[in-house]
């Protein structure tokens, strides 16, 4: 195997193991958006996400709202992550079965009729 095969190889391994982790991670932190309700002067937040076709609002504590945020904005970070590495995974992948099909000798097959009707 030549070097760039190599690296390549290296390379769609670790990408193997980083979208494993990433989506570790992501089972992890809720999904959906933050949205905020006025309702007689005060404000409350919610964390709405679907379930199905149904959509579901959670209520979200005040004191913990700063948390909730930071873990939506990181879902919504290593989702895009998600989709990149996903990208370089398929072209990696391609390069490597491409210099398999090259290195491979052609088979040719010979087939036999056969008559089951003697």
């Amino acid at each position: 195997m030549n070097m760039i095969l190599s690296t390549v190889l290296q390379e769609k391994q670790r990408i193997d193991y980083m979208l494993a982790r990433y989506q570790e991670t992501l089972s992890e932190l809720p999904k959906g958006t933050i949205s905020e309700k006025l309702i007689n002067g005060n404000t409350y937040y919610y964390l709405k996400f679907r379930d199905g076709k149904k959509v579901i609002s959670k209520y979200v504590e005040k004191d913990n709202i700063l948390e909730v945020k930071e873990q939506v904005e990181k879902r919504c970070h290593i989702e895009a992550m998600i989709k990149s590495l996903t990208e370089e995974q398929r072209l990696a992948t391609k390069i490597l079965e491409g210099s398999l099909m090259k290195k491979r000798k052609p088979v040719h097959l010979h087939f036999q009729r056969r008559c089951d009707y003697e």
